[in-house]
């Protein structure tokens, strides 16, 4: 989620005006942050989850699986010698695999899922970086920062290499999941929260290749669902992009959206996977923008399946399958617009934590608040407006905030999640707005290029020339079909 699910915000969808809170404020880069979120001054904001306190709280002492990652030289008896600070530091390993190092040839990555209080994975953790030299831990708190050298005087933080590692990010929830903050309409209601619960479960335990579980809403979920549904289909002929329209209909014809059923998303998993080669994953809430930017490269949609308490169907202070389903979905079916999603993923591989946050400032400002120009006309294609039916109002009757889409212009935009936006960017179209965004890709500061593979679901990164000429064969291949065809043609 975006951005929500990493950066996908969606946090206003009515015009009620929340206390202000930046982006920035909810969410923090670093990846796996999980402490109080502060304003500036150290004071606590509304996205606070729990009281700071110098105290040792009770969840230090329970038990947590934390994914963990060593960069270790190939020398005999390196693993073993990590292996035993393990055993003595009393600390499960649940899994374990390894895989080369994208940093340097003499080393290699080992993955460990592991299970321990935290105050015993820290001491292990200090045990490890103080006790041997040839071994660097990553774990959720510094994944998202730089981990190691491609060449020297350049750092790379560790990013998937193959879908089925989006397994070791997904969990790795920032805010809300089964956890609700003081101010969702849904704190106070226990049965709400359990069955929130429910949702992260699903999500939490959910692996690369297996169906998505179904759903059996209830009754007032239904008609949560049937609300929204009901007042943004009766806006979209005069406010929604042309993409959006066309794929609505084959997704009531082929997935089940209708105002009395909830699609499951295993449904239109299969369906947008046909059409883009697109494809859903549950989550429990919102995600890191790296962890959710990284899905994207992979054409991963990281999606919700819970859905906003009943007693607000307008208003959302975070992603719900609402906003996943009529305001993402219909646009990712379009095989323009999923490419240009697609590419700024891929951007994101291997980016540093501020170019990260770039990305997700041009994403916000596009795949979920982006206006286009159809007809002289000007209509949204963002989904944080295709499913927030006050806000999609608001933003085509403010020509004066709109201004053209410009990636150098946008990362200078401040993103706010709980008032509506001071300004709008629009871009002619997905194709326009995709040169402009594969130009900013190229100032990103990488000592590699990445190139998706669809056919083994993998990153490839391209930083020698024999890799470089392995695409050019399957280039050329490419090329003597389209000669082909055009032959048959007569052309």
């Amino acid at each position: 989620m975006f951005v929500r699910r990493c950066l996908r915000i969606t946090a206003k969808m009515s015009g009620r005006k929340l206390s202000g809170r930046r982006f920035s404020d909810v969410f923090p880069l670093n990846n796996g942050t999980c402490g109080p979120l502060l304003n500036k001054g150290g004071t606590v904001g509304p996205g606070t989850r729990r009281r700071i306190s110098s105290f040792p709280c009770e969840e230090t002492f329970a038990p947590v699986r934390t994914p963990v990652i060593l960069s270790m030289r190939k020398d005999v008896g390196g693993l073993a010698a990590v292996l035993q600070l393990f055993q003595e530091e009393q600390v499960s390993v649940l899994h374990i695999e390894s895989r080369r190092s994208l940093r340097r040839k003499s080393e290699v990555e080992i993955y460990m899922d592991c299970e321990a209080d935290k105050t015993r994975m820290n001491e292990l953790i200090c045990r490890i970086q103080r006790e041997t030299k040839m071994v660097k831990v990553d774990t959720p708190d510094s994944l998202g920062k730089d981990n190691g050298q491609v060449e020297e005087g350049f750092e790379v933080p560790w990013f998937p290499r193959k879908i089925s590692e989006l397994d070791k990010t997904a969990c790795r929830v920032l805010m809300y999941g089964n956890d609700l903050d003081a101010d969702h309409p849904g704190f106070k209601d226990n049965v709400y929260r359990e069955r929130r619960k429910q949702f992260a479960e699903i999500a939490l335990n959910y692996k690369y290749g297996q169906p998505i579980p179904r759903i059996k809403y209830t009754e007032e979920e239904v008609n949560t669902w049937g609300a929204v549904y009901r007042e943004l289909t009766s806006l979209y002929p005069t406010h929604a992009c042309q993409q959006h329209l066309n794929n609505l209909p084959l997704l009531r014809m082929y997935c089940g959206y209708r105002e009395d059923n909830i699609p499951q998303l295993e449904d239109v998993s299969a369906f947008l996977k046909e059409r883009t080669g697109f494809q859903l994953r549950p989550v429990a809430g919102y995600l890191t923008p790296r962890d959710f930017l990284a899905g994207l490269a992979f054409r991963v949609f990281h999606c919700t399946q819970y859905i906003r308490h009943s007693t607000d169907p307008f208003y959302t202070p975070e992603p719900d399958c609402c906003h996943e389903l009529l305001g993402h979905v219909p646009m990712l079916a379009d095989p323009s617009f999923a490419e240009f999603s697609h590419e700024i993923g891929l951007a994101s591989l291997g980016a540093s934590d501020e170019e990260v946050q770039k990305l997700a400032t041009c994403y916000f400002f596009s795949v979920e608040f982006g206006l286009c120009k159809e007809d002289g006309k000007i209509r949204a294609y963002g989904a944080g407006l295709l499913s927030s039916a006050g806000e999609l109002k608001h933003a085509l009757t403010q020509e004066d905030k709109v201004l053209p889409f410009d990636p150098e212009a946008v990362v200078q935009q401040e993103c706010l999640i709980t008032t509506y936006q001071d300004v709008y960017f629009l871009s002619h179209s997905f194709d326009e707005a995709k040169e402009q965004m594969r130009s900013f890709a190229k100032s990103i500061k990488r000592p590699f290029t990445v190139r998706y593979n669809p056919y083994t679901q993998t990153v490839e990164v391209l930083n020698s020339t024999r890799q470089v000429a392995r695409v050019i064969q399957e280039l050329r291949a490419e090329l003597d079909t389209i000669s082909h065809a055009l032959d048959k043609m007569d052309v």
